[in-house]
């Protein structure tokens, strides 16, 4: 009788996470995971390694946790308790940076000279702002999944596309030319 309670009360949690959450989520930890294993080396290892994680379940305890507490964390929060951390990133012009998260927003630091750049997201301007120094400027705001509202060369804003010929246009509208200078 004790175990069809807890079964019970386990069934009814699992159901009740999905059904408050309704949030499918960002799969942060499966990700990770599936990402670490695809740096591992040429395909043969990751190919060895992903079936010996799906035969120790590694992967079936990231999704379980991913779906029963870090997508309802993030849905209910907006915040994802996974996006925090460090990445180096080299380039290939020789820049190498620090791409720093917090989970609310960005720190890039060049290494080369030390500069830093950050972006942060505001939640309730649906916008994203870019510091560098003490100087804050807008980057963009999202007015819908299909446009945002950009600032021009002049000053003004504008509504774009995101689509390839919507950037491809505000590139070109707002990009100096060689030509402007003559």
């Amino acid at each position: 009788m004790k175990k069809n309670i807890i079964r019970v009360g386990v069934v009814l949690a699992i159901c009740a996470s999905f059904g408050l959450s309704s949030c499918i989520g960002s799969f942060a930890m499966s990700n990770r995971v599936l990402s670490w294993n695809k740096s591992i080396g040429n395909k043969i290892v990751n190919e060895l390694v992903f079936i010996g994680l799906w035969i120790l379940p590694v992967y079936e305890v990231c999704a379980l946790a991913d779906v029963l507490v870090l997508n309802s964390i993030e849905f209910w929060s907006g915040d994802n308790p996974m996006a925090c951390g460090t990445k180096r990133i080299e380039s290939t012009d020789g820049m190498n940076y620090l791409v720093k998260c917090d989970g609310k927003g960005y720190d890039i630091i060049c290494e080369n000279d030390g500069t830093k750049t950050r972006l942060d997201f505001n939640s309730d301007a649906a916008r994203w702002d870019i510091s560098v120094g003490n100087e804050t400027y807008e980057l963009f705001s999202i007015i819908d999944e299909n446009h945002v509202s950009m600032p021009t060369i002049n000053g003004d804003h504008t509504i774009v596309p995101l689509t390839e010929e919507g950037l491809l246009a505000y590139r070109a509208a707002n990009t100096p030319t060689l030509f402007a200078a003559r």
